[in-house]
Order: structure tokens, then C-alpha cells, then sequence
């Protein structure tokens, strides 16, 4: 009899310890799952707190998220739920991370290592749109911040947890059109390559934030709408390459492609960080409508299910953080800039591409199933208590 209660508490103990672990991470490990991530911006006054955001996105089941810094409150939230993080070391702190690395360390301890690993904080992205911005100084910094921020996770073991990365606008390029012609411009070589191969090294994508609705908005005259939008169009042909690109996004990308081939990085990956499309703009504007907002971001996320490459790289699969998960009313420029978010601040949607608002009883259905769990686990406490008696 003592044997068969030895048993069944060794049962017990093992599916109970089991049971806590499933509740608590209740998805595998992997820098970017599937195909289809957010950026989850904050510049406004009016956008719900991390913690509703936390169930909107679960709501919503996008498990890949990035933010523009490492905001604490931001980070206590997504403890314990599963989803994978991207933070951000912001322009401002570049010069002083490239030229310190004492102060890196204690950047990296502070944001990244004392929320791991309940806050899956999966990669640090450094600086925004560094290069091909004009400001050679902060470019000179970009490399040494990442090298030092680098070393700082290697030392404290983390290097092949937290992925090292930062993001280009499509201003590091000298011409994107046809694809095949792309290559850097000459005044962004000189920080470019030594960043890239010490990117292949530590085996990091090179990321763009890439936008057909600026490309359209700058050239509507010569751009088909419909190639930005992914609706059905001639496209156009690349006669270096002879391929054929049936959307836009596809084509920029490519372009990205075969400057990293110029360079001699023919083999690194191209991940998109921010793409999207606003859905007001001002009168210089005119494609920034709920419609065609809709349209693109529908589109975009059929096209990154497939689970495609592009015409050059067809067999590498294509990744894209949607720019951006709320319209952010507090965002400086243009009326567009203020326009982007897939949800409206109250967490009704801005227009249906298959998600569905914040339920007013999300909460409370997380509440109710997290007292089930506590709930289940008091009755295998109690059964196994009763078995020792």
C-alpha cells in the first residue's frame, strides 16, 4: 500500500511541476517565431497601459514585438506571458555606449538581464535608422555601441538568447530600381561594411524598415498603386535578373538583397522591422485612407502566412514587424505619422484585417482562467497532502 501512494505521489509531484511550467511559458523558445510581428510605439498620451496591451496582443496571438526602448513598465508586463521581446537602445545613447563600455554592461544588467528570463526579451536593437541619416558622428558610434553591447551579453552568457541587431531606412541605398541596381550609397559604405561583417560574425539579419506608402506618396505618378498594395498589376521586370515582381515590397526588398551581394554579404538574411501604411494623411497625402490601409496591412499579413521568399530568395522565408500596433497621437511631422496603428488608442480596431478589438471582458476571462489554474493546482496539493496523511 505505502508502495502504491510512493507512486502515485512521485506522479503527482512530477505532473505537478510539469503543469506549473506549462502554465508559465506556454510557447517554445526562437528569436522570431513564424512569420508576423508588431511595433509597439508609444508616443501618446491616450494609447492603453502595457498590461491591456499584453492581453490585446495574445487577443490577438502576435507573440513577436518590439519597442523603441526598454521602458521597465513595459517590460514588468511581459513577464510571465509568453511573448517574445525586442528592446531598444534609442539614437541618444549611442555615443555614450560606444565610447564606454563599463556603462553598456551595466545598460545591458539593468534592462535586459534582470527581466530575463520571465520578460523573453529576445533581441536589443541598436539605434534606429542610423546610417544614411547625415549625421556621421552618431554613424561612427553605431558599430562600437553594438560591439560593446554585444560583449556585454557575452559576458554575462546571454549572446545566444538576446540577438544584436539595428535597423536602415531605405536612405542607405544610392538606387533601388530595378532591384538588381541597388548598392549602397558611397557615403554609407565606409560605416556599413565593417557593421556588416561584424553582423555575419555574430550571425545577426541585416533590417529594413521598408514602405511602399512613402515610395507611393513620393512618386505617385509613376508607381501603380496596385504594385504597392499587393492588388493584381503588371509589376515589373528586372532584365539584369529576369525576375518578375508582382508588389512592391517584395522588389525593395531584393534591392536590399543585391546591395548585400555588392558588399560580398550574399548570404545574410534581410528581415523587414517596420513596414505599413497610414490611414490618414494630410492633403499631400492622398493614398493615406482607411481603404487602402487596410488593403496593404490585409494583404501583408496573407502574404507573410504563405511562408515565402521573395523572387531572389525564394526559399528564404520572409519575416516583417508591422509598423505599427496604435496610431500614436503624439508623434511629430506629418498627419500620416500620427496614422499607422492596425488599433485605435481605446483598442477598437482601426479597420478589420481579420484581429479583433480589445474585449471589455478580456480581463476578466484572463482573471477567471488564471483562478482555474490556481484552482486545479490546490486540488493536486490537496490530493497529494491526503495521500502522505
Amino acid at each position: 500500500m505505502r508502495s502504491s501512494k510512493s507512486l502515485l505521489l512521485n506522479f503527482l509531484f512530477f505532473f505537478f511541476s510539469f503543469t506549473l511550467i506549462s502554465i508559465e511559458f506556454q510557447v517554445e523558445g526562437g528569436a522570431f517565431v513564424g512569420t508576423y510581428g508588431i511595433n509597439y510605439g508609444r508616443i501618446a498620451d491616450n494609447i492603453p497601459s502595457p498590461d491591456k496591451v499584453v492581453l490585446l496582443l495574445k487577443q490577438a496571438k502576435i507573440r513577436n514585438v518590439r519597442i523603441y526602448d526598454a521602458d521597465h513598465t513595459v517590460l514588468e508586463a511581459f513577464s510571465g506571458t509568453g511573448l517574445d521581446l525586442v528592446v531598444g537602445l534609442p539614437n541618444g545613447f549611442l555615443k555614450e555606449m560606444s565610447s564606454n563600455a563599463d556603462h553598456a554592461f551595466t545598460w545591458v544588467k539593468d534592462n535586459v538581464q534582470s527581466f530575463l528570463p520571465k520578460t523573453r526579451i529576445r533581441g536589443i536593437a541598436i539605434g534606429n535608422e542610423v546610417l544614411g541619416g547625415g549625421d556621421s558622428e552618431l554613424s561612427g558610434a553605431l558599430l562600437g555601441a553594438a560591439k560593446n553591447v554585444y560583449n556585454a551579453l557575452k559576458k554575462m552568457n546571454l549572446e545566444e538568447t538576446v540577438q544584436i541587431t539595428t535597423a536602415h531606412s531605405q536612405a542607405v541605398f544610392a538606387d533601388s530600381y530595378p532591384p538588381s541596381s541597388c548598392v549602397f550609397k558611397e557615403n554609407v559604405v565606409q560605416f556599413m561594411k565593417p557593421l556588416l561583417d561584424f553582423f555575419h560574425q555574430i550571425g545577426s539579419p541585416f533590417c529594413l524598415n521598408a514602405y511602399p506608402f512613402l515610395a507611393y506618396t513620393y512618386n505617385p505618378k509613376e508607381i501603380d498603386i496596385n504594385y504597392a498594395l499587393f492588388k493584381p498589376t503588371e509589376g515589373i521586370y528586372d532584365p539584369k535578373t529576369n525576375l518578375h515582381y508582382d508588389n512592391m515590397l517584395d522588389a525593395q526588398i531584393d534591392a536590399a538583397y543585391m546591395a548585400l551581394q555588392d558588399a560580398g554579404f550574399n548570404k545574410m538574411e534581410v528581415m523587414i522591422t517596420e513596414t505599413g501604411w497610414a490611414s490618414k494623411g494630410d492633403s499631400d497625402e492622398p493614398a493615406a485612407t482607411p481603404d487602402n490601409a487596410r488593403t496593404y496591412n490585409y494583404n501583408l499579413r496573407k502574404r507573410l502566412a504563405k511562408k515565402k521568399g521573395t523572387p531572389l530568395r525564394p526559399k528564404m522565408v520572409l519575416k516583417a514587424y508591422i509598423f505599427a500596433l496604435f496610431n500614436e497621437n503624439s508623434k511629430p511631422g506629418k498627419s500620416s505619422e500620427t496614422h499607422f496603428g492596425l488599433f485605435k488608442p481605446d483598442g477598437t480596431i482601426s479597420y478589420d484585417i481579420g484581429f479583433n478589438s480589445l474585449k471589455s471582458d478580456a480581463t476578466k476571462s484572463l482573471i477567471s482562467s488564471s483562478k482555474a489554474a490556481r484552482y486545479y493546482v490546490a486540488l493536486v496539493i490537496s490530493v497529494w497532502i491526503f495521500l502522505m496523511i
